[in-house]
């Protein structure tokens, strides 16, 4: 499992120094935010695997988007805490996209509890995420 955890991590980093594509002005392009030590990664528009997981870029109109959320919570007591790696994913659907347009996709953790939306770029909120599943790592 470690192995893997690191080759994912390997690819992440790889993708990361690539610098990202310029915005389509015919698509949506929507940016993806979380708090720092979180990692929040696109996976699939309506249905398709992504290969970049830094963004999505969509034609004007609905779609569904489905993101991968990794987060450490720390159980125990004050003074024994572990971490336990959590990941969820998310999933997204909003009607309204627009060419040209940006967006941001958030997530953010209470405990064991996800929040997640859409919103566009003045920052009003759009679509809440539903949490489709949550696993421990």
């Amino acid at each position: 499992m470690r192995s893997l955890t690191l080759l994912a991590a390997l690819a992440l980093l790889g993708a990361c120094a690539s610098p990202l594509p310029s915005p389509d002005p015919q698509q949506a392009w929507i940016e993806l935010r979380t708090e720092p030590g979180e990692l929040l990664m696109a996976d699939s528009l309506d249905g398709n695997t992504l290969a970049d997981g830094r963004y999505f870029q969509v034609s004007p109109g609905a779609h569904r988007l489905q993101a991968s959320y990794r987060f450490e919570l720390y159980v125990g007591s004050l003074f024994a805490r572990d971490p336990l790696q959590m990941l969820c994913y998310l999933r997204f659907d909003y009607d309204g996209f627009v060419a040209g347009q940006r967006y941001r996709l958030e997530a953010r953790h209470q405990l064991q509890q996800t929040e997640s939306w859409l919103s566009d770029a003045s920052g009003k909120r759009l679509a809440d995420g539903q949490e489709w599943h949550c696993i421990h790592q």
